[in-house]
């Protein structure tokens, strides 16, 4: 069974709980600006948070920091991880901070509680020559293959991640200094420069290719599908897959494979850790330094490899 089913059925079907789990929905989305699935992740970790609670026979305005430990204790016994832990962890300090914003409790009982650790894992990267074996696969003599060359170099030059990508409008791309306005989570806004290869793929489709597949309806979206619509997530991926593949690419490859490689290999060039923070959208260091790991493995091996005592 999945962990607390019956702790979230019991919580929402509770009514005086139920309008308070819809306003706190409300905030995460209307005033907190968080993405669509941060506040269904979110909903559904206080979800069963008040449902744990109510087991207890604690209301929320009444909890104390051993309940929430006991939450912790038991999702961990469930078999959850550090890292489900600590986003669990996240939804409900962020629960009570709009608690207290609304004045329904005095006191945050998540205040001193730590998020568990654990062994984070190094995102997969691809080589540069993996990277150039990938980005000549598209075939730019047909409209699609333009499309495609242009996405995935924008990617590799920008390190955006793909909702970012296809989200991107005709605006968004000011070419008189190189520069893309990119639109990131919680509706925060940044600018990547965007280097030469990308711009001049970029040029060529939105010239030759852009206006042999757009319809009536297409707006004003940079990437569209085959029909002149709105390309999907899944419809990038399987795009990806499919030149991975070409490609000779063993590795998993996923639209977030390019975001990790653009980070790791300006960081293997000597890039400033603040600069790959600004360009990839992490609101605090910590996110990115993941990257400086892997550079250090590259490191390493380059000392193995080449220093005559290594």
């Amino acid at each position: 069974m999945e962990v607390g089913k019956g702790y979230i059925l019991s919580a929402v079907t509770d009514e005086p709980t139920g309008r308070l789990y819809a306003r706190f929905l409300n905030y995460l989305a209307a005033e907190r600006g968080f993405s669509a699935n941060t506040v269904e992740a979110y909903g559904r970790d206080v979800a069963r948070y008040l449902g744990f609670l109510r087991g207890r026979g604690v209301g929320p305005e009444e909890a104390g920091p051993e309940d929430v430990r006991e939450l912790l204790n038991w999702l961990g016994n469930y078999g959850l991880g550090p890292a489900s832990l600590a986003r669990n962890l996240s939804a409900v300090r962020t629960f009570h901070r709009f608690l207290l914003e609304e004045g329904i409790c005095e006191s945050d009982p998540t205040e001193l509680e730590v998020p568990p650790r654990g062994a984070r894992k190094l995102p997969h990267v691809l080589s540069v020559e993996e990277v150039e074996r990938l980005l000549s696969q598209p075939d730019t003599s047909t409209p699609l293959g333009m499309r495609d060359k242009a996405m995935l170099e924008f990617m590799y030059a920008t390190g955006v991640r793909v909702s970012e990508l296809l989200n991107m409008r005709l605006g968004d791309l000011l070419w008189e200094v190189g520069v893309a306005r990119v639109s990131g989570k919680g509706g925060r806004e940044r600018l990547v420069p965007v280097g030469e290869l990308a711009l001049e793929a970029l040029g060529a489709y939105l010239r030759e290719a852009r206006p042999k597949i757009a319809k009536l309806g297409s707006g004003d979206l940079i990437f569209l599908n085959g029909r002149g619509g709105r390309l999907s997530r899944m419809g990038f991926w399987k795009i990806l897959r499919n030149y991975a593949r070409s490609a000779g690419i063993s590795k998993p490859v996923s639209p977030h494979i390019l975001r990790h490689s653009f980070a790791t290999h300006l960081l293997e060039g000597g890039a400033d850790l603040r600069a790959v923070q600004e360009m990839l959208g992490h609101r605090d260091i910590s996110t990115t330094q993941i990257y400086t790991h892997l550079d250090r493995e590259y490191l390493r091996e380059v000392i193995r490899t080449f220093h005559p005592r290594g």
